[in-house]
């Protein structure tokens, strides 16, 4: 790994150290690849708390929302999985992506001053192209609350040869639409404190 990769590598200790007492990033892990955050939060939800956070430097098996596929380059966005237990409903599923979505688009809003809005139910658009998606899957548990992953991916330091040409008219990044890179990890903080703050208002007791 250059020099280069290695400063632009996460590093779950840093992460979690500014996260302070949260729910969501009371646990970060970062792996270099793996097939689907989803996926392995999920085999790892019957022996971790809530709030625990994936993040993968690369996805070779990310998802969207109708199975479709979810481009995840090496260290260009940030790809993670979130571990909720969320007190509502497993019908009330679309409550999650509405405030999964909701929150990421005002952390592009607040950290970048850029405008985004929401392709319901799970897009985030910058100028009528997609930079951010999610993924939220429940699950039923008995005598206790219902489990939740939700997926969040962010086209971060993306440039446009970086997308499938069959994507690079739908598609942008953070980096695209500011004309400069972004700071992956100072981000993701960004991100998760918002993500935790706005989880405890609507969805913790």
């Amino acid at each position: 790994m250059s020099p280069v990769e290695i400063l632009d590598c996460l590093v779950a200790d840093e992460v979690q150290a500014n996260l302070g007492r949260a729910i969501i990033g009371r646990e970060i892990m970062v792996l270099e690849q793996i097939g689907s955050t989803n996926d392995a939060v999920l085999e790892m939800a019957r022996h971790s708390e809530e709030g625990l956070v994936l993040f993968a430097e690369q996805q070779t098996a990310g998802r969207g929302q109708r199975g479709n596929r979810w481009e995840s380059p090496a260290r260009k966005g940030l790809w993670f999985s979130i571990l909720l237990r969320p007190k509502i409903d497993i019908n009330q599923s679309a409550r999650l992506t509405a405030w999964a979505a909701e929150t990421v688009s005002d952390s592009i809003q607040k950290e970048f001053l850029l405008e985004t809005s929401i392709k319901l139910p799970n897009d985030i658009q910058i100028n009528g192209r997609k930079v951010a998606g999610v993924l939220v899957e429940m699950r039923a548990q008995e005598k206790r609350p219902h489990l939740a992953i939700a997926g969040i991916g962010i086209n971060v330091n993306q440039s446009l040869e970086d997308f499938p040409e069959n994507l690079r008219d739908r598609a942008i990044s953070l980096a695209m639409a500011l004309g400069r890179q972004v700071d992956r990890q100072k981000f993701a903080i960004a991100v998760l404190r918002n993500l935790d703050r706005t989880y405890r208002e609507s969805f913790a007791s």
